[in-house]
């Protein structure tokens, strides 16, 4: 059994940050990781509005030199899936691939996963068109039109940079009206190769082997469209990944409830990033989370 003062469940900017100025404070830091290290920052093809970053740099890059930065200061990454959590006598037991550990304090950041449509051809067709990361797989679909679902900042950044790559982009957006912010949505508007489609609901995908077609509905007039697309990218939001403490309080969208030092109605026990209740969801959010879950956790430690 591996033992730790603080011990870390994700390697994404929240909990690298965590690890960081955990470490720094003379902590015993290990953090567990299911891929390694990264999460959905991998997915990012131009990091442009993180502070202090500038020009853009790939989300890669950024992972790599925090990665680097918090084994520098004493952070261990270990890659694992965890696959449960408890806590007795004021110590807390993760058990992670074949391995235990134990800690006297623990924080998560298990971040978010894409929402799925739910709709006939997705599952089928996932891997073969159907994805969600355009920066990931875009690649694939060079000179092909490709088509984006969603309306928010990642479903239009993700789509213009689609149209660098594809011949056409079709947005396909249940509402009215963009929910990026208005620069984004400009630039989308913008764009020649992008055609947008309001008021519209992807109602089925297909094909043989790959993606051929998607099927909408306009919810406005009940008008129902046939598009021909080589891919299917679907980026309408993120599910927070809560299932290692399902029992710990939750808001209403059910991410997990904290004060304003990361801390949970459990002593010891800390939520940051994208996993936790708040109004903004960035790396930036994510890395401050980061910072104070680190430093509450060292403060509780040495507290003991």
């Amino acid at each position: 059994m591996r033992s730790s003062d603080v011990l870390i469940i994700g390697a994404g900017a929240a909990g690298l940050s965590a690890g960081l100025y955990a470490a720094r404070s003379g902590m015993n830091v290990i953090i567990i990781d299911e891929i390694g290290g990264g999460g959905q920052i991998l997915q990012i093809d131009n990091l442009e509005n993180y502070p202090g970053v500038f020009p853009a740099i790939k989300g890669g890059d950024y992972i790599e030199t925090l990665l680097n930065q918090t084994r520098h200061f004493g952070g261990e990454i270990i890659q694992a899936t965890v696959s449960s959590i408890d806590k007795k006598n004021n110590m807390f037991f993760v058990k992670a691939g074949n391995n235990e550990f134990l800690s006297s304090s623990l924080i998560v950041a298990t971040g978010a996963e894409h929402s799925k449509l739910g709709i006939p051809g997705e599952k089928e067709l996932s891997g073969a068109g159907v994805s969600y990361c355009a920066v990931c797989d875009g690649p694939f679909f060079k000179n092909k039109r490709v088509a984006v679902i969603g309306g928010g900042d990642s479903a239009c950044t993700e789509a213009l940079y689609l149209a660098g790559i594809a011949s056409h982009v079709d947005i396909i957006h249940r509402r009215n009206d963009f929910r990026a912010t208005k620069a984004i949505a400009e630039r989308v508007f913008n764009n020649d190769k992008i055609n947008v489609h309001f008021n519209s609901v992807a109602k089925k995908i297909s094909g043989s082997s790959f993606v051929e077609n998607l099927e909408i509905e306009n919810s406005a007039t009940g008008e129902i469209s046939i598009l021909p697309e080589s891919a299917v990218f679907i980026l309408i939001g993120m599910s927070p990944r809560t299932a290692l403490l399902e029992t710990l309080p939750k808001d209403k969208a059910g991410y997990f409830i904290t004060d304003e030092k990361m801390a949970t109605v459990v002593p010891g026990l800390f939520i940051a990033g994208d996993v936790r209740a708040k109004p903004l969801r960035q790396i930036v959010t994510a890395a401050s989370d980061g910072a104070i879950a680190g430093h509450s956790a060292a403060e509780y430690v040495k507290g003991l």
